[in-house]
């Protein structure tokens, strides 16, 4: 069963009592957030961010090649000047990799892809890759700063990796 239907009830009770509509659009804080879209990872919560703050761009694993464009788009149209990479322990990342995905698609699906789903062994390798894409990156701005963390899902702490 859908779950929209409850959606659609928890936003009207969100929406009568919004008072946030006046925010800008470029984030007050000047910070990009590149995160895992892992169900147990709330960015906002982990850093303490309100709405207006931050952007905040997930995927699956955190990884920056699929967050690059929306970090251009961040930096050069809505002024942000800092990134923070979070990936988190017990990933699902770690539990296949790229082949492995492939031939499921293939056999599930019947459909052949050459994707990178950019799976990973090492969670803060996966981290210290991420950041040095970001800095190194021609598409994004030299000298901002950009951190690497790692949280564990067990505890909710940020361990910093790079």
């Amino acid at each position: 069963m859908s779950e929209v239907s409850t959606f659609l009830k928890a936003n009207e009770r969100y929406a009568a009592s919004f008072a946030k509509g006046h925010l800008p659009m470029p984030p007050s804080r000047h910070v990009a957030v590149v995160a895992c879209m892992d169900a147990r990872l709330d960015p906002a919560r982990v850093l303490g961010l309100e709405e207006g703050d931050a952007h905040v761009i997930r995927n699956a694993g955190g990884r920056a090649a699929d967050a690059i464009r929306s970090l251009i788009i961040s930096q050069q149209l809505l002024g942000t000047r800092e990134v923070v990479v979070i990936h988190h322990t017990d990933c699902g990342m770690l539990t296949f990799t790229d082949a492995q995905l492939r031939q499921k698609v293939r056999d599930e699906l019947g459909a052949e892809t050459d994707a990178a789903f950019l799976s990973f062994s090492d969670v803060d390798q996966s981290v210290r890759d991420d950041v040095a894409a970001i800095r190194e990156s021609r598409l994004l701005l030299k000298g901002v700063p950009v951190t690497g963390f790692v949280y564990d899902v067990k505890t909710g702490r940020l361990r910093q990796v790079a």
